[in-house]
């Protein structure tokens, strides 16, 4: 099996998803939206006051997160008022939450206060923690140093002869 770190002159990350997932999410104000989301948030106001940006910015990035399908727009209305939107994670966004997950575990190993975590995540059936974890299709944890950097269906190689 070729490891493409032993030769990483080689290959282009033009194709990184990386790179590309952040074109989506790479801002501040965007993250602190999906935490919001995650935590159950749905109305603009909400939003706007939880992540402490103007209405222009969490205007913005409720109308990029829309755009690029990780939310959508539902209709509400309150009696007598009339017809508003509220915002609910698609499966697309939902799928992210593992990725908020290990950064809010960083931030609380790494750049909490004091005081420690704000809030801990716990499983519902049963009441212990949750942690992200690193797993293979067969089942076990894999740590960082135990990985194997392989080409994909969309790898580009800027020296093909140094991949055969």
């Amino acid at each position: 099996m070729v490891d493409l770190r032993k030769n990483r002159d080689a290959w282009s990350m033009a194709n990184c998803s990386v790179a590309r997932t952040l074109d989506v999410v790479g801002t501040r104000s965007t993250l602190l939206v999906m935490r919001e989301a995650f935590l159950g948030t749905r109305r603009f106001h909400d939003f706007a006051e939880r992540i402490g940006s103007g209405e222009a910015v969490t205007a913005a990035r409720l109308r990029d997160l829309t755009a690029a399908g990780l939310m959508e727009k539902v209709p509400y209305q309150e009696p007598g008022q009339r017809t508003r939107y509220e915002y609910q994670l698609t499966q697309k966004g939902r799928d992210l939450l593992h990725a908020i997950m290990a950064l809010r575990e960083w931030g609380d190993s790494w750049a909490a206060d004091e005081q420690g975590p704000p809030w801990i995540s716990t499983h519902t059936g049963c009441g212990a923690e949750v942690r992200t974890v690193m797993r293979c299709a067969h089942g076990h944890d894999v740590h960082f140093g135990e990985t194997t950097v392989t080409p994909g269906p969309g790898l580009i190689l800027t020296d093909p002869a140094a991949h055969s």
